[in-house]
């Protein structure tokens, strides 16, 4: 027989179940009506399951000190209904919790209206009045995941809109072939929605998005214009080209105005690493997203280096393959990476720790780096070995780094997890530059190591995403704001 407290523990889980139902509704009509985009402690509860939503409460549980239930953030989400709102990104998750240890003793409804004034006053939205134009120069790993992310967060309000690839034509079934592999991914899963192919207009429309496939033999080679595309910004992950005279041939073709680099620039070209020196982007007609482990350990050594200071340290990127290898032995430009991938972990080179030093001035020179290629296809973990200016203990790093992660500028690059059983895998489609593992965090004096994961492909577009809207001048507040 089924104990009393068996029932009412089935019981809770349902009613929190039906209130999770139940919010989708509501988050949809802020997004849809309003621009408004949802989501607790960082993770986006637009398009989410029931079981996503439920999941999202329970990871809070990691992270804080106080629980967070379904019945606080739907209480939340409830009062933001009834209020006229601006475009926004609201951390409902943040508020619930916020509002639990506050001691003012106002109600929930006027300390929402509190922080949703407070906000609006200090960062108007910016949205342009027409959707600027995304052009993906090349179609494999990352600007795949990049048409994925622009049609996911496709709508009126986006400010973007993806309106071409360009590839070299690979046959008569190209454009077939292309449509199945934004369908389906071995790492990512299938494309969350419908990809059907226009043979006469050479185009895939995926989820109402009519994405032109443009077939050329060069950047400088097309008029975009012909296809009614302006003021365009390319997204260029050849990696073919990386300096100023190569990538400049992209500004050649008529309708180009920006491009962006999915690797590490050469010679005068910013290198970006978004949310630590994108103060530096002013409209450059080029510019890096700099490279998936630079992105990395960015935001955390330029936290760290401000709050202990970083003396020297050494950086290791324990990285999945990369199509640049060699499946089986085989001549290869690069030692060691002609070895099969799949077979072997592979010494090489990385330029992330120099790069660090075009983000971080003031880490020029401290920083070493070396990476070991893993037989993983994504994934990757930068160990940081640093020696600091202050004595510290592994509470107090972590306590710190927890803190960046939940609350200041670099919350939207620094994940963290105090999770015993983490692996590579659990980091698939993270939607963050990195997520330190608290739990392996070691400090002895002013020695410390830090393993920070990252997804090398998913987490990266998200970065290359993130100055895209940038440089399309969309800007939204952040609800509560930075600490």
């Amino acid at each position: 027989m089924i104990s009393n407290q068996e029932k009412q523990i089935f019981k809770t889980w349902s009613d929190r179940e039906a209130l999770a139902e139940a919010m989708i509704p509501l988050v949809g009509k802020l997004y849809r009506e309003k621009n408004v985009v949802v989501s607790i402690y960082g993770r986006q509860l637009v398009n989410r399951t029931v079981v996503n939503i439920m999941k999202t409460h329970r990871f809070v549980r990691q992270v804080e000190e106080t629980a967070l239930y379904i019945e606080d953030t739907f209480a939340v989400l409830e009062i933001l209904l009834t209020l006229d709102l601006q475009a926004a990104r609201i951390d409902i998750g943040k508020l619930a919790i916020k509002f639990k240890k506050q001691t003012s003793g106002i109600t929930l409804a006027d300390f929402v209206k509190a922080e949703i004034k407070i906000a609006m006053e200090h960062s108007p939205p910016v949205v342009p009045s027409e959707p600027r134009d995304i052009v993906l120069y090349g179609f494999g790993r990352i600007g795949r995941l990049m048409a994925r992310l622009l049609v996911e967060k496709a709508s009126e309000f986006n400010g973007m809109r993806l309106r071409a690839i360009v590839v070299r034509k690979g046959g008569d079934d190209d454009l077939q072939k292309r449509a199945s592999l934004l369908r389906r991914d071995s790492v990512h899963g299938s494309f969350q929605g419908t990809i059907r192919v226009d043979e006469e207009a050479c185009a895939m429309i995926a989820n109402g998005n009519f994405i032109k496939v443009i077939y050329s033999k060069g950047p400088d080679q097309i008029d975009y214009t012909e296809h009614g595309i302006n003021n365009a910004i390319v997204v260029d992950n050849t990696g073919i080209w990386r300096d100023e005279a190569g990538l400049g041939l992209h500004l050649k073709s008529k309708g180009v105005a920006n491009v962006i680099l999915t690797a590490p620039g050469k010679g005068n070209i910013k290198n970006i690493v978004f949310g630590v020196n994108d103060h530096e982007m002013n409209n450059d007609p080029i510019l890096s997203a700099a490279s998936c482990t630079t992105n990395a350990i960015v935001p955390v050594l330029k936290a760290v280096n401000d709050e202990f200071g970083i003396q020297f340290g050494h950086m290791e990127t324990v990285h999945s393959y990369t199509n640049d290898q060699n499946l089986i032995d085989n001549y290869h430009k690069h030692n060691r990476r002609g070895r099969s991938a799949p077979l072997n972990m592979v010494i090489t080179d990385t330029g992330a720790a120099k790069a660090v030093a075009k983000a971080v001035p003031e880490l020029k020179g401290k920083l070493t780096g070396n990476a070991i290629r893993v037989p993983t296809p994504n994934v990757s973990l930068a160990i940081l070995n640093l020696v600091l200016d202050k004595q510290v203990t592994v509470q107090e790093i972590n306590d710190f780094l927890r803190h960046c992660a939940l609350h200041s500028i670099y919350q939207k690059q620094i994940d963290f997890s105090k999770s015993p059983e983490l692996v590579s895998t659990d980091i698939v489609g993270s939607r963050f530059a990195c997520v330190v593992d608290s739990v392996s965090t070691i400090a002895e004096a002013n020695r410390v190591v830090l393993y920070t994961w990252y997804d090398n492909e998913f987490g990266y577009s998200i970065q290359v995403y993130r100055m895209l809207q940038k440089l399309a001048g969309v800007k939204y507040p952040f609800i509560p704001e930075v600490e």
